[in-house]
């Protein structure tokens, strides 16, 4: 079985995006890394018009994986205690896309 990606996207104002950052690194991220089953954790910025545009890419063995981060068999996003008081906007839902290429090991 080919690894899953889950993708989800939320939007800060760009004034506050730093302190986001490092929120996301003490809470989201740490859980993502320390959950058995992740493979790697990518967290992407873009900043345009004020507004900084996230997306948090982690890569999964299984969706058994999967549910044991996020605590739900479905693609509810997981949200942190505190996301209400930074985002300006974002997804209810992560994406999953099966990794097709750029694993090492994979042909």
């Amino acid at each position: 079985m080919a690894p899953i990606a889950r993708i989800w996207r939320g939007t800060v104002e760009t004034s506050r995006a730093d302190e986001y950052v490092d929120y996301l690194l003490g809470t989201g991220i740490a859980d993502i890394r320390r959950t058995p089953g992740n493979i790697n954790v990518y967290l992407l910025r873009r900043d345009e018009d004020g507004l900084s545009h996230f997306q948090t890419v982690s890569i999964w063995e299984s969706e058994e994986a999967i549910e044991a981060f996020s605590g739900s068999k479905d693609r509810t996003a997981r949200l942190e205690p505190r996301d209400e008081e930074f985002l300006v906007s974002s997804e209810p839902e992560a994406e999953h896309n099966e990794v097709a290429l750029g694993l090492p090991g994979q042909p």
